[in-house]
């Protein structure tokens, strides 16, 4: 049993416990839209297990032994699942060869998100349940959800206390079987922090962990994320604390692991064109070789294999090439690959297309210097956008309650 195998991470991070969860490498692929779907969940934690000693992975039939980490599924709202709707309810397709079920759930209104969350866990479909309350996109802030509703201190209590009560009548094997997570921000700016009080309300109404990205909804995704913020609440929770922001490499990893104290690490923006970082972060993790940067060739292998995986998940050739062509951009960020393959590349509309475009490039490149590092989304810090009178007071009124609903369209997870 997994329960016996004795063994650590590295000296100062055993396996984390969620429940009956153990996470035996402390890393977790933050939910990203259109991102983070069963293709790339299934390469990441590929990755991720590649570098595993063999001794470690003899022992992946525990079927709640995440060995290389959780691997969480593209946000999913809670009033869509409520409403039946079809492109929603196909996100949570869980992948066969996934050891846990790992769902992030989004919404606003307490009685939604219990009904939601009690559907899933019924349908079978959630070994871990993850809240999202980090999303800073203004179309969601500007109504109140996302990263500024923890403000609003009783509506954040109220929605952790009805998901977690929902979850726990409704699990086969009894409360506290399917662990319930949050993930938050630091708060609205530095004038109107909320992780701490936040985090201790989920603390006290049952949830099993907490995940900080070390910004503010004011910061965006811009400069450097606040580690330091990240420690301070890690030493006053009881419960594990996860930390997010900038980890771009295994070395990162292991820097907020030993900077923060944090249990484990998630990383968002910096798989994106780049999943075998789940394999360096292992290989940090375990003590094991740390892989060399792919050189094109491999680079090439990968996309073409992501590419198989994405017709086979949608089983519509054009639709999956549609979605690869935001990714073939990320792998190739750095290449000298020349402006009309690009172009070529970004209008594939099938595989064969793909394979012969990816054959025209000079594969002989080794990984580039300016391929490493940090991408997706950056900029500039942005005005808090909030609905009028939002900061008046910490708890929500009638009238915003009333507009509350309007958050729900937009959440990209944060």
């Amino acid at each position: 049993m997994l329960e016996k195998f004795d063994v650590s991470l590295s000296p100062a991070k055993p396996a984390v416990e969620l429940g009956p969860i153990k996470v035996w490498t402390p890393v977790l692929l933050a939910p990203m839209a259109g991102v983070t779907d069963l293709p790339f969940r299934r390469l990441c934690r590929q990755m991720g297990e590649s570098v595993l000693p063999q001794s470690v992975l003899a022992h992946g039939c525990e079927p709640l032994g995440a060995l290389s980490g959780l691997y969480l599924m593209e946000m999913v709202t809670a009033r869509a699942l409520v409403a039946q709707n079809e492109q929603t309810w196909k996100m949570l397709e869980p992948d066969p060869q996934e050891r846990v079920k790992s769902v992030q759930l989004y919404g606003v209104n307490p009685s939604v998100m219990a009904k939601s969350a009690k559907m899933m866990v019924e349908a079978g479909l959630v070994d871990h349940l993850d809240m999202n309350f980090g999303c800073p996109v203004p179309k969601v802030t500007r109504k109140g959800g996302g990263a500024a509703l923890p403000w609003k201190k009783d509506l954040f209590e109220d929605i952790i206390r009805e998901v977690v009560k929902a979850v726990d009548a409704a699990a086969p094997d009894g409360p506290g079987s399917i662990p319930v997570t949050v993930k938050m921000r630091i708060g609205i700016d530095d004038e109107h922090e909320t992780a701490l009080e936040a985090a201790q309300i989920a603390q006290n109404l049952g949830v099993s962990a907490v995940t900080l990205h070390a910004r503010t909804q004011q910061e965006y995704y811009s400069g450097h994320s606040n580690w330091s913020k990240i420690a301070r609440l890690k030493e006053a929770m009881r419960i594990p604390v996860f930390g997010n922001g900038d980890i771009f490499s295994g070395a990162d990893a292991l820097e907020m692991l030993e900077e923060t104290g944090c249990d484990a690490v998630v990383v968002g923006r910096g798989c994106q064109g780049r999943p075998w970082i789940f394999a360096e972060i292992a290989a940090a993790l375990w003590g094991q070789t740390t892989p060399d940067a792919p050189g094109l060739d491999v680079v090439a292998k990968v996309i073409l294999d992501h590419a198989a995986l994405m017709i086979d998940y949608h089983e519509d050739e054009l639709r999956a090439m549609r979605e690869m062509r935001k990714h073939v951009a990320w792998y190739l960020r750095g290449f000298a690959v020349g402006g009309q393959n690009r172009r070529d590349l970004s209008l594939v509309s099938t595989y064969k297309e793909l394979e012969e475009q990816l054959g025209n490039l000079d594969l002989s490149q080794s990984f580039p210097p300016r391929a490493a590092g940090k991408r997706g989304r950056a900029g500039k810090a942005k005005k808090p956008h909030l609905p009028h009178g939002w900061l008046d007071s910490r708890f929500i009124s009638e009238e915003e309650k009333r507009q509350l609903h309007l958050a729900e369209d937009g959440g990209s997870g944060g």
